[in-house]
């Protein structure tokens, strides 16, 4: 059976100081699917991540042109239409840099603070998810005796895993990651694969990625940009 469409851009096009970063991108992405975007250094792969969850706004001197649409309670919403709200599609829509940029304070509240954000819960609520995405993230076993010191004091790899944990704990729809294990050694990095196949049975998930065989393991479906424009999608090789 083919699966329902998650997300669906029309025309997508970008441009950065008037450079043209992403040209007429018209994609696909269905739920509940690993898709893993590829291609060579400077072809709109994180620019087009950006471009799904608003955060491309807060850079200057950037246009866009074009449709982005995500399939949310059963109907698509334009994400770029006049009003809507940005907070939302914030919770909806996670993302994980490949530069870890922990907050300035506590491993804890570093997890816990989108939730905090988002009020409603109990502090014993909050920590329960807070260990729970530490674990997936596999960092609790390393923090849980230091959740109250200092996140910058983390190395690399532990940063990472860090905002993965913060980019689950509210449960996203979409999650997109820009060579989440990078920075990773070659266990941990096997680690969070397994954890994103089990992510998609409720999630849909957008890789970069500049590792085959990383590709090859994990994504259902491959797209490949070059100078912006789409020129590949299909099933892995």
């Amino acid at each position: 059976m083919e699966k329902a469409v998650k997300i669906r851009t029309e025309n997508l096009c970008f441009s950065y100081n008037g450079r043209t970063i992403l040209h007429k991108t018209s994609i696909e992405f269905a739920e509940r699917e690993i898709t893993a975007i590829v291609g060579p250094s400077g072809s709109g792969k994180s620019t087009f991540l950006l471009t799904l969850n608003r955060l491309w706004e807060a850079i200057p001197r950037c246009s866009l042109q074009g449709t982005v649409a995500m399939n949310f309670d059963g109907s698509f919403h334009d994400i770029y239409r006049e009003g809507y709200p940005v907070t939302r599609l914030r919770r909806q829509v996670g993302m994980v840099f490949q530069i870890p940029n922990p907050l300035p304070m506590s491993i804890y509240r570093n997890v816990a603070f989108p939730l905090q954000l988002k009020g409603g819960l109990t502090k014993e609520t909050i920590r329960a998810q807070v260990e729970d995405c530490l674990r997936k993230a596999r960092l609790w076993d390393e923090v849980h005796d230091r959740l109250h010191s200092s996140a910058l004091d983390l190395s690399g790899g532990q940063q990472q895993r860090l905002c993965i944990a913060r980019a689950l704990i509210l449960q996203p729809e979409v999650l997109l990651l820009d060579e989440p294990t990078s920075a990773l050694d070659h266990a941990t990095a096997a680690a969070i694969e397994e954890l994103l196949l089990e992510l998609k049975k409720n999630c849909t998930i957008l890789l970069v990625s500049h590792y085959l065989n990383q590709v090859t393991r994990i994504a259902d479906t491959v797209i490949e940009l070059h100078n912006g424009t789409l020129v590949r999608k299909g099933e892995k090789a």
